[in-house]
């Protein structure tokens, strides 16, 4: 019996799991996709031909990885800030000779905001504001913004993922129960306007995601309710692919 194809996908994005769910509804491979959290990995269970792993893998579990498995190409489909990660995966591809293809989510969104280079620039931008501010950019990013903005605790609204380590993290930053917004997006432009209104928000900080992320409706709901818009810019990297490209390559290339 011929072995089927297998293919490593890196991912935890809306465009990693819909391509694993494309992949796994044609049934030409066996899917292993890696995700950074568990909350990402669950999203991904009950494919037919899917191994949902959690993530961060150490360099003992990624060598035995590659022993375990013939793959026939990697698709590194992580989030466009994760950086030293996309480089991890480009030199895993190259260490094993394995082709390698890059899921570049489509930015096309205008808009007047702020723009700021990283993390740390938002929040030395926000310590010199007042008023309220709304933060999007995840539980990782909280503790820059505590260490950073005066009385976070009277101004700062943190929407972070229902899971149990990002209420942890922001609980022992100091941030108060009633600032702490658990919810699973991306939302709509109605939904981002009444977090803005209920809260009396003024500064809306968001990563520059993509349309999967939500970043056109957080767009809209600022210039909606007249909210700055906090926005820190995609750092620079190799084009890759937009996810209906990526399909076609692996089916042209791969057979998948």
């Amino acid at each position: 019996m011929t072995q089927r194809r297998e293919i490593l996908v890196f991912g935890g994005t809306a465009e990693g799991r819909m391509l694993v769910e494309w992949l796994d509804a044609r049934d030409t491979c066996e899917i292993v996709a890696c995700t950074a959290t568990e909350y990402g990995a669950s999203l991904l269970f009950g494919g037919k031909h899917v191994t949902a792993l959690q993530g961060p893998l150490s360099a003992e579990e990624k060598a035995r990885l590659m022993a375990e498995h013939n793959f026939c190409c990697i698709v590194d489909a992580t989030h466009p800030f994760a950086l030293h990660i996309s480089t991890s995966i480009a030199e895993l591809a190259a260490e094993h000779e394995k082709g390698l293809l890059r899921i570049e989510r489509e930015n096309t969104e205008d808009g007047n905001w702020v723009g700021v280079a990283s993390v740390s620039e938002a929040a030395k931008y926000l310590a010199g504001t007042t008023g309220n501010i709304l933060l999007t950019t995840g539980s990782k990013d909280l503790a820059v913004f505590t260490q950073t903005v005066p009385d976070f605790e009277e101004r700062l609204y943190a929407r972070i993922l229902p899971v149990p380590d990002s209420l942890e993290h922001a609980r022992e930053l100091g941030i108060p129960t009633d600032r702490i917004l658990a919810l699973q997006g991306p939302f709509s432009t109605q939904l981002n306007c009444a977090f803005i209104r209920e809260y009396r928000i003024e500064h809306l900080v968001t990563k520059q995601s993509g349309a999967t992320g939500g970043f056109g409706e957080k767009i809209a709901a600022a210039e909606e309710c007249g909210c700055e818009l906090v926005v820190i810019l995609r750092p620079e990297q190799e084009s890759g692919l937009y996810l209906e490209d990526a399909k076609k390559e692996l089916e042209a290339q791969y057979g998948l």
